[in-house]
């Protein structure tokens, strides 16, 4: 996974009121565990555009006063009405512990399917896969070239080198549904004959 850095400063206090006025500055409360201790600090919440805003999974490398820790997001809380970045957890990578991460999926390829008429449907866009940091991948590759109509490819069909997917293997991701034109072909030609 690329890397992508995240500058933030340690918050002194912690709670709800201290949470409240890092906000009302333009700051997101932080978090990082996972590591020897939790780290509470504060960060820009413009920083966060190409964490969030990317169709590709990061390591985040938060650096807090000169010290760079070596993170992934694990979740981002969002305000019910505004839609604005309230807090976000990271989880600090550690030398030879697996992580969890949401890797997103990239569909390779021309469906046999989509060339007869059919629809491609994408079900599922990110996938939970878990796996040492430096080996898993930005993204997911899915050929889809030998799908037809009426074909789906599920999680269980899917191989990721240095990974193992979490979501559950009869998940379907990636099919071609039949669309009123290819379903109006195949009534009409048995009429015909």
């Amino acid at each position: 996974m690329k890397a992508v850095q995240l500058s933030g400063s340690p918050r002194a206090n912690v709670g709800k009121v201290d949470a409240k006025a890092v906000r009302e500055k333009g700051f997101v409360p932080c978090v990082i565990y996972g590591g020897k201790e939790q780290i509470h600090f504060q960060a820009d919440e413009r920083a966060f555009k190409p964490i969030i805003f990317t169709p590709n999974a990061h390591i985040v490398e938060v650096n807090l006063d000169g010290k760079v820790y070596r993170t992934v997001l694990q979740e981002a809380q969002y305000h019910k009405i505004t839609d604005r970045l309230i807090h976000a957890d990271f989880l600090e990578i550690v030398d030879g512990k697996p992580v969890t991460a949401n890797i997103p999926v990239v569909i390779v390829g021309q469906s046999e399917g989509v060339k007869k008429g059919g629809k491609l449907v994408l079900k599922v866009r990110k996938l939970k896969a878990r796996g040492l940091a430096d080996k898993l991948p930005d993204t997911i590759e899915i050929d889809i070239t030998k799908l037809d109509i009426g074909g789906s490819i599920a999680v269980g069909d899917i191989q990721v080198e240095g990974a193992t997917l979490l979501n559950a293997k009869n998940v379907s991701v990636v099919s071609i549904a039949t669309t009123r034109a290819v379903a109006a072909t195949e009534n009409a030609a048995p009429a015909k004959k």
